[in-house]
């Protein structure tokens, strides 16, 4: 399996975190040197591991952010 490249370029928000110490964080990254996206997932503590996440795109952000006000 390819190594996985990431820079994570901005943390935006640390969203919860576990007994353990993984956290739930919103951040910028880029992966394998591409433009950055917007990543949702759990990171370990020393950020060498993480969990299952979803990317998006600003304009995916935003239309979900748009989503959630209406959905409120």
């Amino acid at each position: 399996m390819a190594e996985i490249k990431y820079d994570i370029i901005e943390t935006i928000a640390v969203i919860s975190e576990s007994p353990k110490g993984w956290t739930k964080e919103l951040n910028l990254i880029s992966w394998n040197g591409r433009e950055p996206k917007y990543d949702l997932r759990d990171w370990a503590p020393n950020k060498e591991k993480m969990g299952k996440g979803i990317t998006l795109t600003k304009d995916e952000l935003l239309n979900l952010k748009a989503t959630l006000v209406e959905w409120e």
